[in-house]
Protein backbone atom coordinates (compact mmCIF):
# COMPACT_ATOMS: atom_id res chain seq x y z
CA UNK A 1 0.00 0.00 0.00
CA UNK A 2 2.91 2.35 0.68
CA UNK A 3 4.22 1.87 -2.88
CA UNK A 4 0.69 2.43 -4.19
CA UNK A 5 0.44 5.75 -2.32
CA UNK A 6 3.90 6.87 -3.47
CA UNK A 7 2.87 6.21 -7.08
CA UNK A 8 -0.29 8.28 -6.57
CA UNK A 9 1.80 11.03 -4.97
CA UNK A 10 4.09 11.16 -8.03
CA UNK A 11 0.93 11.53 -10.11
CA UNK A 12 -0.53 14.30 -7.95
CA UNK A 13 2.76 16.25 -7.99
CA UNK A 14 2.15 17.08 -11.67
CA UNK A 15 -0.26 19.83 -10.62
CA UNK A 16 1.86 21.90 -8.22
CA UNK A 17 5.00 21.32 -10.30
CA UNK A 18 3.15 22.71 -13.32
CA UNK A 19 2.28 25.83 -11.32
CA UNK A 20 5.38 26.51 -9.23
CA UNK A 21 8.37 25.35 -11.28
CA UNK A 22 8.29 28.19 -13.82
CA UNK A 23 7.42 31.05 -11.41
CA UNK A 24 11.00 32.48 -11.31
CA UNK A 25 11.16 32.47 -15.13
CA UNK A 26 8.06 34.60 -15.76
CA UNK A 27 10.03 37.82 -16.50
CA UNK A 28 12.32 35.96 -18.92
CA UNK A 29 9.37 34.30 -20.67
CA UNK A 30 7.64 37.67 -21.08
CA UNK A 31 10.78 39.28 -22.56
CA UNK A 32 11.54 36.40 -24.91
CA UNK A 33 7.97 36.12 -26.21
CA UNK A 34 7.47 39.87 -26.49
CA UNK A 35 4.70 39.93 -23.91
CA UNK A 36 3.93 41.67 -20.64
CA UNK A 37 4.59 39.94 -17.33
CA UNK A 38 0.92 40.26 -16.39
CA UNK A 39 -0.09 38.16 -19.41
CA UNK A 40 2.34 35.39 -18.49
CA UNK A 41 1.32 35.62 -14.83
CA UNK A 42 -2.30 35.14 -15.91
CA UNK A 43 -1.43 31.63 -17.08
CA UNK A 44 -1.30 30.58 -13.40
CA UNK A 45 -4.94 31.61 -12.90
CA UNK A 46 -5.90 30.00 -16.23
CA UNK A 47 -4.21 26.77 -15.20
CA UNK A 48 -6.12 26.69 -11.89
CA UNK A 49 -9.40 27.64 -13.60
CA UNK A 50 -9.08 24.85 -16.16
CA UNK A 51 -8.08 22.45 -13.40
CA UNK A 52 -11.19 23.28 -11.38
CA UNK A 53 -13.71 23.26 -14.24
CA UNK A 54 -12.16 20.35 -16.13
CA UNK A 55 -12.61 17.96 -13.22
CA UNK A 56 -16.37 18.14 -13.83
CA UNK A 57 -15.68 16.37 -17.14
CA UNK A 58 -12.79 14.13 -16.15
CA UNK A 59 -14.61 12.73 -13.10
CA UNK A 60 -17.33 10.89 -15.04
CA UNK A 61 -14.72 9.77 -17.60
CA UNK A 62 -12.76 8.12 -14.79
CA UNK A 63 -15.90 6.28 -13.69
CA UNK A 64 -16.80 5.32 -17.26
CA UNK A 65 -13.46 4.22 -18.73
CA UNK A 66 -11.50 3.35 -15.60
CA UNK A 67 -8.70 4.98 -13.65
CA UNK A 68 -5.68 3.76 -15.61
CA UNK A 69 -6.74 4.74 -19.18
CA UNK A 70 -7.64 8.29 -18.08
CA UNK A 71 -4.35 8.59 -16.16
CA UNK A 72 -2.40 7.55 -19.28
CA UNK A 73 -4.34 10.02 -21.44
CA UNK A 74 -3.62 12.78 -18.92
CA UNK A 75 0.10 11.99 -18.88
CA UNK A 76 0.30 12.12 -22.67
CA UNK A 77 -1.49 15.49 -22.71
CA UNK A 78 0.88 16.79 -20.03
CA UNK A 79 3.94 15.84 -22.08
CA UNK A 80 2.45 17.46 -25.19
CA UNK A 81 1.69 20.62 -23.20
CA UNK A 82 5.28 20.80 -21.92
CA UNK A 83 6.51 20.30 -25.50
CA UNK A 84 4.34 23.14 -26.78
CA UNK A 85 5.82 25.43 -24.10
CA UNK A 86 9.35 24.40 -25.11
CA UNK A 87 8.78 25.41 -28.77
CA UNK A 88 6.57 28.46 -28.03
CA UNK A 89 7.56 31.66 -29.81
CA UNK A 90 4.41 33.71 -29.10
CA UNK A 91 2.35 34.36 -25.95
CA UNK A 92 -0.69 32.66 -27.52
CA UNK A 93 1.20 29.40 -28.05
CA UNK A 94 2.57 29.55 -24.51
CA UNK A 95 -0.91 30.13 -23.07
CA UNK A 96 -2.16 27.15 -25.11
CA UNK A 97 0.56 24.99 -23.53
CA UNK A 98 -0.60 25.93 -20.04
CA UNK A 99 -4.22 25.18 -20.91
CA UNK A 100 -3.20 21.74 -22.21
CA UNK A 101 -1.33 20.97 -19.02
CA UNK A 102 -4.29 22.17 -16.95
CA UNK A 103 -6.56 19.73 -18.80
CA UNK A 104 -3.99 16.98 -18.21
CA UNK A 105 -3.87 17.59 -14.46
CA UNK A 106 -7.70 17.43 -14.34
CA UNK A 107 -7.32 13.78 -15.33
CA UNK A 108 -4.37 12.82 -13.13
CA UNK A 109 -5.70 14.49 -9.96
CA UNK A 110 -9.12 12.85 -10.18
CA UNK A 111 -7.51 9.47 -10.86
CA UNK A 112 -5.26 9.75 -7.80
CA UNK A 113 -8.04 10.63 -5.36
CA UNK A 114 -10.43 8.09 -6.92
CA UNK A 115 -7.84 5.34 -6.44
CA UNK A 116 -7.59 6.21 -2.74
CA UNK A 117 -11.39 6.03 -2.40
CA UNK A 118 -11.44 2.68 -4.25
CA UNK A 119 -8.90 1.06 -1.95
CA UNK A 120 -9.53 2.76 1.43
CA UNK A 121 -12.25 4.07 3.67
CA UNK A 122 -12.74 5.88 6.97
CA UNK A 123 -9.66 6.78 8.96
CA UNK A 124 -7.34 4.96 6.55
CA UNK A 125 -8.63 7.08 3.67
CA UNK A 126 -8.31 10.26 5.74
CA UNK A 127 -4.66 9.43 6.44
CA UNK A 128 -4.02 8.77 2.74
CA UNK A 129 -5.64 12.04 1.65
CA UNK A 130 -3.71 13.85 4.38
CA UNK A 131 -0.45 12.26 3.17
CA UNK A 132 -1.11 13.36 -0.43
CA UNK A 133 -2.20 16.89 0.50
CA UNK A 134 0.56 17.33 3.08
CA UNK A 135 3.44 16.11 0.94
CA UNK A 136 2.33 18.44 -1.86
CA UNK A 137 3.45 21.37 0.26
CA UNK A 138 7.09 20.52 -0.34
CA UNK A 139 6.59 21.59 -3.97
CA UNK A 140 5.90 25.30 -3.30
CA UNK A 141 8.87 25.21 -0.95
CA UNK A 142 11.38 23.76 -3.44
CA UNK A 143 10.00 24.00 -6.99
CA UNK A 144 10.66 27.75 -7.54
CA UNK A 145 14.27 27.27 -6.42
CA UNK A 146 14.71 24.27 -8.75
CA UNK A 147 13.07 26.15 -11.63
CA UNK A 148 15.33 29.15 -11.06
CA UNK A 149 18.47 26.98 -11.04
CA UNK A 150 17.41 25.18 -14.23
CA UNK A 151 16.62 28.47 -15.95
CA UNK A 152 19.89 30.04 -14.86
CA UNK A 153 21.83 27.15 -16.37
CA UNK A 154 19.85 26.51 -19.58
CA UNK A 155 17.25 29.26 -20.03
CA UNK A 156 13.54 29.57 -19.26
CA UNK A 157 12.58 26.57 -21.38
CA UNK A 158 14.59 24.22 -19.14
CA UNK A 159 11.85 23.86 -16.47
CA UNK A 160 9.46 22.65 -19.18
CA UNK A 161 12.04 20.09 -20.35
CA UNK A 162 12.12 18.92 -16.73
CA UNK A 163 8.30 18.67 -16.65
CA UNK A 164 8.27 16.68 -19.91
CA UNK A 165 10.92 14.23 -18.72
CA UNK A 166 9.30 13.87 -15.27
CA UNK A 167 5.91 13.17 -16.90
CA UNK A 168 7.49 10.62 -19.26
CA UNK A 169 8.99 8.70 -16.33
CA UNK A 170 5.65 8.77 -14.47
CA UNK A 171 3.84 7.61 -17.63
CA UNK A 172 6.07 4.52 -17.80
CA UNK A 173 5.51 3.84 -14.08
CA UNK A 174 1.75 4.21 -14.48
CA UNK A 175 1.65 1.80 -17.41
CA UNK A 176 3.73 -0.80 -15.55
CA UNK A 177 2.69 -0.42 -11.91
CA UNK A 178 -0.72 1.26 -11.51
CA UNK A 179 -3.49 -1.32 -11.03
CA UNK A 180 -6.98 -0.63 -12.31
CA UNK A 181 -8.90 0.07 -9.09
CA UNK A 182 -12.31 0.81 -10.61
CA UNK A 183 -14.71 -1.59 -8.83
CA UNK A 184 -15.69 -4.49 -11.10
CA UNK A 185 -19.32 -4.21 -9.99
CA UNK A 186 -19.47 -0.52 -10.89
CA UNK A 187 -22.30 0.10 -13.40
CA UNK A 188 -21.17 1.37 -16.78
CA UNK A 189 -21.48 5.15 -17.01
CA UNK A 190 -22.78 5.84 -20.50
CA UNK A 191 -23.20 9.61 -20.37
CA UNK A 192 -22.08 12.56 -18.31
CA UNK A 193 -25.39 13.61 -16.79
CA UNK A 194 -25.90 16.83 -14.90
CA UNK A 195 -28.38 15.13 -12.62
CA UNK A 196 -25.54 13.04 -11.17
CA UNK A 197 -23.72 16.22 -10.19
CA UNK A 198 -26.84 17.78 -8.74
CA UNK A 199 -27.60 14.62 -6.76
CA UNK A 200 -24.10 14.56 -5.22
CA UNK A 201 -24.13 18.31 -4.58
CA UNK A 202 -27.53 17.87 -2.93
CA UNK A 203 -26.10 15.35 -0.47
CA UNK A 204 -25.82 17.15 2.87
CA UNK A 205 -22.79 15.17 4.02
CA UNK A 206 -20.93 15.88 0.78
CA UNK A 207 -21.49 19.63 0.73
CA UNK A 208 -20.72 20.16 4.45
CA UNK A 209 -17.33 18.48 4.19
CA UNK A 210 -16.47 19.77 0.70
CA UNK A 211 -16.98 23.33 2.01
CA UNK A 212 -14.32 22.66 4.65
CA UNK A 213 -11.83 22.15 1.82
CA UNK A 214 -13.09 25.34 0.14
CA UNK A 215 -12.46 27.25 3.36
CA UNK A 216 -8.95 25.87 3.84
CA UNK A 217 -8.07 26.43 0.18
CA UNK A 218 -9.44 29.99 0.42
CA UNK A 219 -7.18 30.62 3.40
CA UNK A 220 -4.15 29.23 1.55
CA UNK A 221 -4.85 31.19 -1.65
CA UNK A 222 -5.44 34.42 0.28
CA UNK A 223 -2.19 33.95 2.20
CA UNK A 224 -0.20 33.26 -0.99
CA UNK A 225 -1.79 36.18 -2.86
CA UNK A 226 -1.20 38.71 -0.08
CA UNK A 227 2.22 37.43 1.05
CA UNK A 228 4.32 39.40 -1.47
CA UNK A 229 2.79 42.75 -0.55
CA UNK A 230 2.93 42.03 3.19
CA UNK A 231 6.37 40.42 3.36
CA UNK A 232 8.26 42.29 0.63
CA UNK A 233 6.25 45.49 0.95
CA UNK A 234 5.43 46.09 4.61
CA UNK A 235 8.15 43.85 6.11
CA UNK A 236 10.68 44.87 3.42
CA UNK A 237 12.12 41.38 2.93
CA UNK A 238 14.34 40.84 -0.08
CA UNK A 239 13.15 38.32 -2.73
CA UNK A 240 15.60 35.75 -1.35
CA UNK A 241 14.41 36.30 2.22
CA UNK A 242 10.82 36.06 1.00
CA UNK A 243 11.57 32.72 -0.70
CA UNK A 244 13.17 31.37 2.48
CA UNK A 245 10.25 32.40 4.72
CA UNK A 246 7.73 31.14 2.16
CA UNK A 247 9.58 27.85 1.83
CA UNK A 248 9.87 27.27 5.56
CA UNK A 249 6.10 27.55 5.87
CA UNK A 250 5.71 24.97 3.10
CA UNK A 251 7.88 22.54 5.03
CA UNK A 252 5.92 23.33 8.19
CA UNK A 253 2.61 22.41 6.53
CA UNK A 254 4.14 19.12 5.38
CA UNK A 255 5.38 18.39 8.91
CA UNK A 256 2.00 19.31 10.40
CA UNK A 257 0.29 16.96 7.93
CA UNK A 258 2.44 14.06 9.06
CA UNK A 259 1.65 14.90 12.69
CA UNK A 260 -2.07 14.94 11.82
CA UNK A 261 -1.77 11.57 10.09
CA UNK A 262 0.00 10.13 13.12
CA UNK A 263 -2.68 11.27 15.55
CA UNK A 264 -5.80 10.63 13.49
CA UNK A 265 -6.01 6.98 14.60
CA UNK A 266 -5.56 8.01 18.20
CA UNK A 267 -7.98 10.94 18.39
CA UNK A 268 -10.44 10.19 15.57
CA UNK A 269 -11.70 12.25 12.66
CA UNK A 270 -14.19 14.46 14.59
CA UNK A 271 -11.43 15.55 16.97
CA UNK A 272 -9.14 16.28 14.01
CA UNK A 273 -11.79 18.67 12.70
CA UNK A 274 -12.03 20.31 16.11
CA UNK A 275 -8.23 20.71 16.35
CA UNK A 276 -8.12 22.14 12.83
CA UNK A 277 -10.92 24.63 13.52
CA UNK A 278 -9.25 25.71 16.76
CA UNK A 279 -5.91 26.32 15.03
CA UNK A 280 -7.68 28.31 12.30
CA UNK A 281 -9.39 30.41 15.00
CA UNK A 282 -6.06 31.01 16.77
CA UNK A 283 -4.53 32.17 13.49
CA UNK A 284 -7.40 34.61 13.01
CA UNK A 285 -7.08 35.86 16.60
CA UNK A 286 -3.30 36.28 16.23
CA UNK A 287 -3.68 38.49 13.16
CA UNK A 288 -6.41 40.59 14.78
CA UNK A 289 -4.53 41.10 18.06
CA UNK A 290 -1.32 41.96 16.22
CA UNK A 291 -3.16 44.52 14.12
CA UNK A 292 -4.96 46.09 17.10
CA UNK A 293 -2.37 45.95 19.89
CA UNK A 294 1.04 46.30 18.24
CA UNK A 295 2.68 49.48 17.00
CA UNK A 296 2.96 49.93 13.25
CA UNK A 297 6.70 49.24 13.29
CA UNK A 298 6.29 45.95 15.18
CA UNK A 299 3.23 45.06 13.09
CA UNK A 300 5.34 45.13 9.96
CA UNK A 301 7.75 42.45 11.19
CA UNK A 302 7.40 39.33 9.05
CA UNK A 303 6.83 37.07 12.08
CA UNK A 304 3.67 38.99 13.05
CA UNK A 305 2.18 37.78 9.76
CA UNK A 306 3.79 34.35 9.43
CA UNK A 307 3.23 32.95 12.94
CA UNK A 308 -0.61 33.24 12.72
CA UNK A 309 -0.38 31.91 9.15
CA UNK A 310 1.62 28.88 10.35
CA UNK A 311 -1.00 28.31 13.04
CA UNK A 312 -3.84 28.37 10.51
CA UNK A 313 -1.86 26.14 8.13
CA UNK A 314 -1.61 23.59 10.96
CA UNK A 315 -5.40 23.68 11.05
CA UNK A 316 -5.46 23.08 7.30
CA UNK A 317 -3.31 19.97 7.79
CA UNK A 318 -5.78 18.49 10.29
CA UNK A 319 -8.87 19.36 8.26
CA UNK A 320 -8.32 18.66 4.57
CA UNK A 321 -7.69 14.92 4.56
CA UNK A 322 -10.39 14.33 7.16
CA UNK A 323 -12.98 16.39 5.30
CA UNK A 324 -12.16 14.75 1.94
CA UNK A 325 -12.63 11.25 3.38
CA UNK A 326 -16.04 12.19 4.84
CA UNK A 327 -17.17 13.88 1.62
CA UNK A 328 -16.35 10.87 -0.58
CA UNK A 329 -17.51 8.16 1.82
CA UNK A 330 -21.10 7.79 0.52
CA UNK A 331 -20.02 7.52 -3.12
CA UNK A 332 -18.08 4.29 -3.54
CA UNK A 333 -19.77 3.63 -6.90
CA UNK A 334 -19.14 7.16 -8.17
CA UNK A 335 -15.72 7.89 -6.72
CA UNK A 336 -14.46 9.61 -9.87
CA UNK A 337 -17.40 11.96 -10.19
CA UNK A 338 -17.46 12.70 -6.44
CA UNK A 339 -13.67 13.28 -6.38
CA UNK A 340 -14.04 15.70 -9.27
CA UNK A 341 -16.75 17.61 -7.44
CA UNK A 342 -14.64 17.80 -4.27
CA UNK A 343 -11.84 19.30 -6.37
CA UNK A 344 -14.24 21.70 -8.06
CA UNK A 345 -15.81 22.92 -4.80
CA UNK A 346 -12.37 23.21 -3.20
CA UNK A 347 -10.86 25.24 -6.04
CA UNK A 348 -13.87 27.29 -7.10
CA UNK A 349 -14.90 27.99 -3.51
CA UNK A 350 -11.34 28.69 -2.43
CA UNK A 351 -10.74 31.00 -5.38
CA UNK A 352 -14.01 32.81 -4.65
CA UNK A 353 -13.03 33.35 -1.02
CA UNK A 354 -9.56 34.50 -2.06
CA UNK A 355 -10.88 37.00 -4.60
CA UNK A 356 -13.42 38.25 -2.04
CA UNK A 357 -10.67 38.80 0.54
CA UNK A 358 -8.32 40.52 -1.89
CA UNK A 359 -11.10 42.85 -3.08
CA UNK A 360 -11.99 44.01 0.44
CA UNK A 361 -10.96 47.67 1.03
CA UNK A 362 -9.20 46.84 4.31
CA UNK A 363 -5.70 45.91 5.47
CA UNK A 364 -4.43 42.60 3.98
CA UNK A 365 -3.99 41.05 7.43
CA UNK A 366 -7.64 41.75 8.28
CA UNK A 367 -8.76 40.24 4.97
CA UNK A 368 -6.83 37.06 5.74
CA UNK A 369 -8.24 36.98 9.29
CA UNK A 370 -11.79 37.05 7.88
CA UNK A 371 -11.07 34.07 5.62
CA UNK A 372 -9.53 32.18 8.54
CA UNK A 373 -12.70 32.84 10.55
CA UNK A 374 -14.84 31.50 7.69
CA UNK A 375 -12.65 28.39 7.50
CA UNK A 376 -13.02 27.91 11.26
CA UNK A 377 -16.83 28.14 11.03
CA UNK A 378 -16.96 25.60 8.18
CA UNK A 379 -14.78 23.28 10.25
CA UNK A 380 -16.97 23.54 13.36
CA UNK A 381 -20.13 22.84 11.34
CA UNK A 382 -18.40 19.80 9.81
CA UNK A 383 -17.27 18.60 13.23
CA UNK A 384 -20.86 18.68 14.48
CA UNK A 385 -21.95 16.69 11.41
CA UNK A 386 -19.13 14.17 11.93
CA UNK A 387 -20.23 13.52 15.52
CA UNK A 388 -23.75 12.80 14.27
CA UNK A 389 -22.39 10.39 11.64
CA UNK A 390 -20.31 8.62 14.29
CA UNK A 391 -23.37 8.32 16.54
CA UNK A 392 -25.52 6.96 13.68
CA UNK A 393 -22.85 4.38 12.78
CA UNK A 394 -22.65 3.16 16.38
CA UNK A 395 -26.38 2.40 16.22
Amino acid sequence: MRNFLILLLLLVLLGPLGIDLYLPTIPDIARDLGSSESVIQSTIALFILVLGLGQLISGPLVDRYGRKPVAIAGMVLYIIGAGVAIVATTPVVFIASRLLQGVAVCCTSVVAFSCVRDRMNGTEAARAFGFLNGTLNIVPALAPLLGGLLAEAWGWRAPFWFLALYALVILVLIIILLPETRPTNLPAVKTTQLKTYWRILGDRQFIIFALVNAGTMGMALTYVSLAPSVLMGDAQLTPLEFSIVFGINGFWIMFASYIANYFIHKIGRPTCLLVGSTMMALGCLGLLLGFILLSEQVQNHWAVYMLPVACACTGLAFMMGTATSYALEPFGNEAGTASALVGFVQMAGGAGLGLFAIALPIAPKLSLAIVMLIGCIFGLVARKASLKLTKDESH
